[in-house]
């Protein structure tokens, strides 16, 4: 493939993780707890955002809550795997 078309690689510290879910979501904390380990060992930033605040947030994910998107991509939702989210930061 040429360089010109192939995607450079991000750093992790470039990197955003989307964290959707909402208040007294049992597995919306347990999925805080990881991406906020994976995001301070790598360097990448982290938001999260409530469902019961954005409409649109609300009618896409709500059944699946949490979701975890990476650079605005959904990278899994309800168990986030440590490993798995550290390997999509890294590549």
């Amino acid at each position: 493939m040429s360089p010109l078309l192939r995607r450079a690689k991000k750093k992790p510290e470039d990197r955003v993780v989307t964290l959707v879910g909402k208040p007294g979501c049992h597995l919306c904390d347990d999925a805080r707890a990881v991406v906020r380990e994976v995001c301070e060992e790598t360097g990448a930033s982290w938001v999260e955002e409530d469902i019961t605040r954005d409409e649109e947030l609300y009618r896409e994910y709500w059944e699946q809550i949490p979701v975890v998107l990476v650079d605005g991509e959904q990278h899994t939702f309800w168990k986030v795997d440590p490993v798995r989210l550290r390997t999509a930061l890294r590549s």
